[in-house]
């Protein structure tokens, strides 16, 4: 394994992310060749809290644009700062050269910054993350093609500005949509899986020190058998964690029926998969037959 990527994963797993060596190489190569990258893959398996643990990594700003439906340039980029422009237009209206008046009307100092911009105009390289990408509308891919193929961003009035230090650009998806070939080819591409039970049961007792390590083996097996179930919302690698905490604040020792029926709200989301799951034994999920 390359050092690099070996220190990378050393430093995730210090910030309490457990990176294997694929998308370990995927955020070195982010890093290297200064090209954004696309994560897709179900939702909850931890593709937000790459963006969030390389920021701290890096130990730089994360500036983060939640998308959804209706997104435009005033949300994402820039919006004029009109109440600042018409005070200055009151004070130099006796300017006489409208030239040297629209220099001073029209300029950064009106400019209120939205995340894409902000990320761009930082003088050290942040982290910028898109999350949730597939949320937003097919043609606010258009706005982000020029920032991610050359780090910049054209506003009218102003021209074009380049970024002072380039961001670190990481794009999540959970497929609600096909996302346009444009936007994939200016991307690195990751699909991030669940993890393995080895990987999960890892997690598990780095974010819980004090699980059982039978209680640990448990819950990973009861979820990763509900996850192959016909779910409306699988669980995340979320859910599994706030099961284990549910289940070591009522000092739980083994899964049992009656623990499942009074705290799985804890893992699903859903009244359906609810009932599916209450009208199971636990055993049926941690000894499933095959």
């Amino acid at each position: 394994m390359n050092k690099e990527i070996e220190a990378l994963i050393q430093s995730f797993y210090a910030h309490d992310y457990i990176l294997d060596e694929a998308l370990a190489t995927s955020v070195f190569l982010l890093q290297n060749l200064e090209k954004p990258i696309l994560l897709e893959g179900n939702p909850g398996v931890g593709k937000t809290m790459v963006a969030k643990t390389l920021a701290s990594h890096l130990q730089t700003d994360l500036i983060r644009l939640q998308c959804y439906e209706g997104l435009d340039v005033n949300t994402t980029i820039y919006e004029w700062n009109y109440q600042k422009q018409l005070l200055h237009i009151k004070l130099f209206e006796q300017e006489k050269d409208r030239k040297k008046l629209g220099d001073q009307i029209f300029g950064m100092d009106y400019i209120l910054k939205r995340p894409l911009l902000q990320s761009i105009s930082a003088k050290k390289p942040a982290v910028l993350l898109i999350d949730e990408i597939d949320r937003a509308d097919e043609e606010f891919e258009a706005y982000l093609l020029e920032l991610l193929s050359d780090f910049q961003i054209s506003i009218p009035e102003l021209g074009t500005i380049k970024a002072v230090s380039k961001p670190l650009v990481i794009l999540t998806s959970n497929r609600t949509r096909e996302l346009s070939d444009a936007l994939r080819r200016r991307c690195l591409y990751h699909w991030v899986d669940f993890p393995s039970k080895e990987k999960e049961i890892d997690i598990i007792h780095k974010k819980i020190p004090d699980i059982d390590e039978e209680l640990a083996r448990q819950v990973v097996t009861f979820i990763h058998n509900l996850r192959k179930s016909s779910l409306h919302k699988p669980p995340g690698i979320a859910e599994s964690l706030d099961w284990a905490k549910t289940l070591v604040l009522l000092n739980a020792k083994n899964i049992t029926d009656e623990m499942v029926k009074n705290t799985v709200g804890s893992v699903l989301k859903h009244q359906d998969d609810i009932n599916f799951v209450r009208n199971k034994t636990v055993q049926e999920f941690l000894n499933p037959v095959e």
